[in-house]
């Protein structure tokens, strides 16, 4: 990836972060996107020591137009870009039934719409490097996931999006990944949504036995360099993906069976 240059949103924590470390560890030029510059500032330094160049942009990608300047930025200081990884994200933990629809607005218009502008203004610079746009996704983009329905519906809506994307570019030489990590060790937990649109604060689940973030972010590098279109993260992810699409009925009900038995379970 020598000579690259990447974007990564929602880079201040979790994979976003691992991401930006592993890009600039092989090489890359890396712009580390996010709400809080304070968080960008941490890190500016460790990454660009790893050897490539390194832009910090405050960034709300559920705002267009700070979308638009984020790839501004990076035009203006590196005359190029190879890679956008859409990673910025946000998580909820509620039934639909008791939900403040503000929460579904947010994760659209953070999970969804982020990816779409960041994309959109990105794509005239990755056709002409033949580069990579890579969504973030979950297995929720997959299978439905209850407590969830905010964020299965806007990794759906990712899906569908970067899919048909890279059916238009086909001929253009755009790759498009979209990547499942499965339950990850970071902070999107700890900052999800619950009912009335406030963080939920600690995770119900045990982090410490999740992948990584550091691994996710190696296989997103990988996957990138092979130019893979899916890449679905964990046996669990691939075997809830794999079942759901030949027994949905039966699968739905041992989805349910499973997040149910979470702690504080809205089921």
């Amino acid at each position: 990836m020598k000579g690259k240059v990447a974007i990564i949103t929602g880079a201040s924590s979790g994979i976003g972060l691992a991401t930006a470390f592993e890009l600039a560890g092989r090489g890359a030029s890396v712009v580390m996107a996010a709400r809080s510059i304070e968080k960008l500032n941490e890190y500016k330094d460790a990454v660009e020591k790893l050897g490539g160049g390194v832009l910090i942009v405050k960034t709300d990608v559920s705002v267009e137009e700070e979308c638009r300047n984020l790839i501004q930025k990076t035009i203006e200081t590196f005359g190029r870009i190879d890679i956008l990884v859409n990673n910025a994200g946000i998580s909820m933990r509620a039934a639909f039934e008791h939900l403040d629809l503000v929460v579904m607005k947010k994760l659209m218009d953070t999970n969804f719409w982020g990816t779409v502008y960041c994309t959109k203004y990105a794509l005239p610079y990755l056709l002409e490097s033949k580069g990579s746009v890579v969504g973030v996704s979950s297995i929720a983009g997959f299978a439905p996931l209850p407590g969830r329905t905010g964020y299965s519906a806007s990794k759906s809506a990712m899906h569908g999006f970067l899919q048909t994307l890279r059916v238009e570019t086909l001929k253009k030489g755009l790759h498009v990944m979209i990547i499942a990590p499965g339950f990850t060790a970071s902070n999107i937990r700890k900052t999800a949504l619950v009912a009335d649109g406030t963080q939920q604060g600690d995770t119900p689940r045990a982090e410490e036995k999740m992948m990584t973030a550091e691994e996710v972010a190696c296989h997103l590098a990988d996957g990138m360099l092979d130019r893979k279109k899916t890449i679905i993260l964990t046996r669990k992810g691939k075997l809830t993906a794999f079942m759901y699409k030949l027994f949905p009925t039966f699968t739905e009900k041992q989805i349910f069976k499973h997040m149910s038995k979470e702690p504080d379970s809205p089921f």
